[in-house]
């Protein structure tokens, strides 16, 4: 094991217990690389699954805690030796190892497991493994991981994954990464995929239903952004029902201008595609997973609203997905950017100004209880619209106090330095005053849009 991957196992340690979500994850040891085998029959909602789970210990290991949600395990083994004793109870999975697994030794973890897969209540509602009116979805965030897979449950826990999926032919299973292989044997098919980046369990996926995976339209960029190397595409796809194909199209007909305008803002697309699925069934919420969105029938509306949360799910591509926070006190490092990505996007598409939607976003937040501080929201309110919003406002105000150069150089730098990676408001603040010439520290400034209730003054907009 490399020196790296001791030091990556001890920072990351540090996150858990997550004060938000307590009983998931584990410190004592960190998954480098989930191998899952699936069978998945639709008609009785039936999982049954192999993990393989390759792993550092972070301290001498003589019990082990995976998180699994209401399924059973079977069989376990740790390096190839059959692990006698295991409980579950609450969500968890312990194992009484046969023998100890010493502190920095990678070892390898094979759980056979299985049972009717469902979502798991909590504050955020249900989250997890739901049936569709003929098919499945998996919303992760921030604790649904464990309804499908046993693993090491913490947004700080980024791995690399192959995930191979049997399921009824007929249908396709849509999971992050790279499809490899696909092979069809009487009435079902294997598929499946690769995930090289590290990818936080929450962002891991398994959507199925009778989908057509279709191409949309990719708009050349540079690699590095425009600003530098030859252009090349982002492929842009589309898996939906074949009867809602055409009214997809029309839906995502500004989405390559926007993966543009984003690459532009952000800097490179930190994937090698970008995939939106639309479900048959209407979704409350969309949803962003590692490289993919999830989006009801009823996303499909023309106007704003849906143009917002299409625009929104792509941002979280590099702002949640690429950059994942370690704890969840800092959701607003994904929710706040996704949110202020809406209002470059409606600039850029002819619409209101990103300062005019700062303008009326405050307004409506002077308006309501000013009862939480968004960097540190608490479990209750973590997804609570003013997260959102207030974030956005916070980069709003950096933008107005440095300037447009300098604030998006500050964003791409940003992305560039921690792709891939797990991030703080720590990161962020020491980032900003390294990047952006502001009167005050970066604490002093971040500090009262972040940390206290009351509302800030917005700044008047710079002078054209």
């Amino acid at each position: 094991m490399s020196h790296s991957s001791l030091n990556t196992t001890a920072a990351t340690a540090a996150f858990i217990p997550d004060a938000y979500i307590p009983r998931s994850g584990s410190a004592a040891y960190r998954v480098e690389h989930y191998d899952l085998d699936l069978d998945c029959k639709l008609g009785g909602n039936r999982l049954d699954g192999r993990a393989t789970i390759t792993a550092v210990a972070a301290e001498t290991l003589e019990r082990l805690s995976l998180d699994l949600s209401g399924l059973r395990a079977s069989r376990i083994a740790l390096n190839g030796a059959k692990v006698p004793r295991f409980t579950q109870k609450a969500g968890r999975l312990e194992l009484h190892l046969p023998s100890p697994v010493s502190a920095g030794e990678e070892f390898t973890m094979e759980i056979r497991y299985g049972g009717v897969p469902n979502v798991r209540q909590g504050t955020w509602g249900e989250v997890g493994w739901e049936e569709l009116t003929d098919g499945v979805l998996v919303a992760g965030q921030p604790n649904g991981a464990p309804t499908w897979f046993p693993c090491n449950d913490h947004p700080s826990q980024k791995a690399t994954y192959r995930i191979s999926v049997n399921t009824d032919a007929g249908y396709r299973p849509v999971c992050n990464g790279q499809l490899v292989d696909r092979q069809r044997r009487a009435s079902r098919e294997r598929w499946t995929y690769e995930v090289h980046e590290p990818m936080a369990t929450y962002l891991a996926t398994l959507q199925i239903g009778r989908y057509e995976l279709r191409s949309l339209a990719g708009t050349a960029v540079a690699e590095g952004g425009r600003h530098a190397g030859a252009p090349a595409p982002v492929p842009q796809l589309v898996a939906a029902s074949a009867a809602a194909l055409h009214r997809v199209a029309a839906a995502l007909a500004d989405q390559p201008r926007m993966m543009e305008t984003f690459i532009e803002a952000f800097g490179p697309y930190p994937f090698a595609d970008y995939t939106v699925v639309v479900t048959e069934d209407d979704l409350e919420i969309p949803l962003e997973a590692h490289g993919i969105s999830i989006l009801g029938d009823n996303h499909l509306s023309p106007g704003w609203e849906q143009q917002r949360l299409i625009a929104h799910e792509l941002s979280h591509q590099w702002f949640g997905n690429s950059l994942t926070v370690g704890s969840w006190r800092d959701i607003w490092l994904h929710e706040g950017f996704a949110c202020y990505a809406e209002w470059i996007w409606s600039e850029a598409a002819g619409g209101p100004s990103a300062d005019a939607r700062a303008r009326d976003a405050w307004a409506l937040l002077a308006s309501l209880d000013q009862d939480i501080a968004i960097g540190d929201p608490g479990p209750q309110d973590m997804f609570d619209d003013r997260v959102y919003k207030r974030g956005a406002l916070t980069l709003h105000a950096l933008r107005l106090a440095a300037g447009d150069r300098a604030f998006f150089a500050m964003l791409r730098s940003w992305t560039g330095i921690w792709r891939h990676g797990t991030v703080t408001y720590a990161l962020f603040r020491d980032h900003v005053d390294a990047h952006l010439p502001t009167a005050a520290s970066a604490a002093d400034f971040l500090g009262p849009w972040l940390f206290e209730k009351a509302l800030p003054v917005l700044p008047a907009p710079a002078e054209s």
